[in-house]
């Protein structure tokens, strides 16, 4: 047992701790206005910047969670939540590739030591730049320029990546990467890249990624990347099983969290419950700015 390793958990049972948690975004799913919501954010992790979006508030101060959660771990539990984090850096590169076709993407997310390689990305001046600076980076060549390529890419790469160094999340990244092919191929009709689909064939096999239908490609898919698309029937009804995933992060990130065990495991456990209970708020706010019609939907996915 190191000193870094009982402070870094130390410190990460506290900040999970003080997640808003399912009341509170319930009552926000039934809140009466935009004010209704700022007072019931206003006592928890999520009342700074609350007077712009408060959805992109809600973001903010989860990559500033969590990069102080990064900031208290030994090497190896800041590559963790590093590689739990990804998503922010690809959705940093999303909105850099909306930028160079002309549009007016949101400010960055500050990153710190959450970064891999935005520094370089957020100087690109062009897809074709963009992919050059993740090839030479620990994402790797995306195999292709367009928006859905280099995403795709990146986000069976962030997978891969946590599936092989956080062993506690390899669970969760094998389900996400089912459902991510699960939308890209079989819904919207896009043909992975041949790095995407060999990233892909890590985690779910060859078997399933060459599947030539949905059926085929749930029914194929490895054991460990197979409890995503349970009950699942078509592609048309991926959100919820999108939408399950999240709660069933947060009921194996609340065993490891509760382990009194002084290593990753509890560090991992703090950053997904930090994760799963920012996507609760902002499905309560989602809620409450549709004057409450998603209610009944809202109320499936939370339980």
């Amino acid at each position: 047992m190191s000193i870094g390793w009982v402070a870094g958990v130390t410190r990460a049972r506290a900040m999970a701790a003080r997640r808003a948690g399912p009341d509170t975004a319930r009552a926000l799913a039934d809140a009466s206005g935009p004010a209704d919501c700022v007072r019931l954010l206003a006592a928890t992790i999520y009342r700074r910047g609350l007077d712009g979006n408060a959805g992109r508030a809600v973001s903010d101060a989860l990559v500033w969670q969590l990069r102080v959660l990064a900031g208290w771990q030994p090497r190896a539990g800041a590559t963790a939540v590093r590689l739990l984090a990804s998503g922010f850096e690809i959705a940093n590169t999303r909105d850099r590739l909306l930028t160079l076709a002309g549009g007016s993407p949101p400010t960055p997310y500050r990153l710190g030591m959450l970064a891999t390689a935005w520094p370089r990305l957020a100087q690109a001046a062009s897809p074709a730049g963009i992919r050059a600076v993740l090839a030479t980076s620990v994402w790797g060549d995306p195999g292709g320029e367009t928006p859905a390529a280099v995403l795709t890419g990146m986000r069976l790469s962030a997978a891969v990546r946590t599936a092989g160094y956080v062993p506690p999340a390899e669970r969760w990244a094998a389900g996400e990467a089912a459902l991510l092919v699960a939308r890209e191929v079989h819904l919207t009709g896009h043909r992975l890249t041949e790095r995407a689909a060999r990233d892909a064939a890590r985690l779910l096999g060859t078997a399933a990624v060459q599947a030539p239908a949905f059926g085929d490609f749930r029914a194929r898919l490895a054991p460990p990347a197979r409890w995503a698309l349970e009950g699942v029937g078509r592609p048309e009804d991926l959100w919820r099983a999108e939408a399950r995933w999240w709660p069933e992060v947060e009921r194996d990130a609340l065993t490891l969290l509760s382990r009194a065990r002084f290593d990753m495991s509890p560090v991992v456990g703090a950053a997904a419950v930090l994760g799963v209970d920012a996507w609760r708020v902002r499905a309560g706010l989602e809620c409450a700015a549709h004057d409450g019609r998603a209610r009944e939907a809202f109320d499936e996915l939370l339980g």
